[in-house]
């Protein structure tokens, strides 16, 4: 089969690049050159911005396009509309957050309503989720049936540019005290970005079509600092300090503690039904598996630049709210 990815050198995009590679398609990758540039040598690169101009390729035709990391609609429109008559099937890569509410499980569901543009806003986090929906209305309007929408929620694994998931196995691994947020039995829901790579690809070899939501089993967050600890034969002693004192304390109740939601209305973000992908063959690898593959990635590179929680922050937090 012969791929184009849109993008292709950053985390889910490179996961992707390896399940293709790994299924024996040909691989064809169109991207700026500026992230990981000769990542795959043995695979072809054409140079190019996306959001301008695609001229670059003119003239060729692939079997299918992958979309990896798009967020606006006329970015989407211009791709979608290049490749219409040049490629057979069109994947997105997409999120959950284009539902229009995170509050409970039923307005979770693939066709469940979704997010609208909040008009008076320019912030680019309070329009993620309805430009994302924009993009989706794109590729369905321009694809119909040949459109294959993954809605991931928070990916984790090896590569991954954010400090949300590795986070929790370096510092479960450094020992100690632990500031653990909210209680021990909130859920937190990951998808290891390999999983996600892996279904859409087999999705284009076994002709899947449609929207599906790509995440993994909710799990209590006192299971994951508890694996976390297996994992690494870590003595870290876990404190757990309620949302509400977190939040009272002046904590942001959205990024403030790597992958805790403190924020009234996402009550089931991390409770997101993912069964019609099941059915259609998601398969979600161990989360020990996914915890010790970061953490080699994570110590490998030296540690991220800036740590989730800073240290300093973690000990003042536990020395005002934990005693």
């Amino acid at each position: 089969m012969r791929i184009l990815i849109l993008g292709g050198t950053r985390f889910a995009g490179r996961a992707i690049v390896e399940a293709a590679l790994g299924r024996g398609d040909g691989v064809t990758m169109f991207n700026r050159g500026q992230s990981n540039p000769g990542l795959y040598p043995g695979a072809e690169t054409v140079l190019g911005d996306r959001t301008k101009d695609l001229s670059p390729l003119d003239g060729r035709e692939f079997d299918a396009v992958i979309d990896v990391a798009c967020y606006d609609p006329d970015t989407a429109r211009l791709s979608a509309e290049a490749f219409a008559q040049r490629t057979g099937r069109y994947v997105f890569v997409s999120t959950v957050s284009v539902y229009a509410s995170q509050a409970t499980t039923e307005a979770q569901l693939e066709d469940s309503p979704l997010a609208a543009l909040k008009p008076d806003s320019t912030d680019f986090a309070e329009n993620y989720g309805a430009n994302k929906a924009l993009c989706e209305q794109v590729i369905q309007e321009v694809y119909g049936d040949r459109a294959l929408i993954g809605r991931p929620g928070l990916i984790s694994g090896p590569h991954d540019p954010t400090d949300r998931f590795p986070y929790w196995p370096r510092r479960i691994a450094r020992g100690g005290r632990v500031l653990a947020p909210g209680d021990a039995g909130d859920l937190m829901q990951v998808i290891d970005a390999r999983d996600l790579a892996a279904f859409l690809l087999d999705g284009l070899h076994r002709d899947r079509r449609g929207v599906f939501n790509l995440t993994g089993t909710p799990r209590p967050f006192g299971t994951l600092l508890d694996l976390c600890r297996t994992a690494t034969y870590s003595d870290a002693e876990p404190v757990w300090i309620s949302t509400e004192r977190l939040v009272a304390a002046g904590v942001d109740p959205g990024m403030g503690i790597p992958l805790w939601v403190g924020e009234p209305g996402y009550e089931a973000f991390n409770d997101v039904d993912s069964s019609r992908a099941v059915a259609a063959g998601l398969l979600c690898r161990p989360l020990t598996e996914t915890i010790r593959d970061t953490l080699a990635w994570d110590l490998g590179r030296g540690g991220p630049e800036t740590e989730g929680l800073d240290p300093a922050e973690e000990q003042r937090l536990l020395a005002v709210l934990a005693g």
